[in-house]
């Protein structure tokens, strides 16, 4: 149970950063265009990135590959969930004309709903946990290569 509390915080902390980004987005009307979700990876991966900093450093005994890769997979997890949430009722409550003006800016007839694309919000955010703990862990990793003293 202490190994988790870490990246839950830090996922927390993390989705409340990608919310307050999308929502400062929103002040500008730039939250429909979806260049700008590209650096909520950014911001996922460095969330990831300092939750595994932080775990090997209070926990160098413990850190391994696993247990970091863990440790970014549950931070990523749960800042994905916490921003899917804010999605949808931010979607269907706060600004029920968001989906349509977000659908207009592509370039096609689109016909789905709030379900469907809250749920691609989700699958876009456990691929970016993925990638990001993936592409952080090297980082971290400790090194198979033999040293050569001279």
């Amino acid at each position: 149970m202490n190994k988790i509390i870490l990246p839950i915080r830090f996922g927390l902390v993390t989705g409340a950063v990608l919310i307050a980004y999308f929502l400062v987005l929103a002040l500008f009307d730039n939250h429909i265009n979806p260049v700008y979700s590209f650096l909520n990876a950014g911001i996922t991966t460095l969330g990831i990135y300092e939750s595994i900093r932080v775990f090997k450093l209070e926990k160098a005994e413990l850190f391994n590959y696993t247990s970091g890769f863990i440790t970014g997979l549950v931070t990523g997890v749960t800042a994905t969930i916490i921003f899917t949430l804010f999605f949808l009722i931010y979607s269907t409550e706060v600004n029920q004309d968001f989906l349509p003006e977000l659908l207009k800016s592509f370039k096609g007839n689109f016909d789905i709903n709030d379900g469907l694309v809250t749920f691609i919000v989700a699958i876009m955010g456990l691929a970016t946990t993925v990638v990001g703990t993936l592409s952080v862990m090297q980082l971290f990793k400790n090194s198979g290569n033999i040293s050569i003293k001279k």
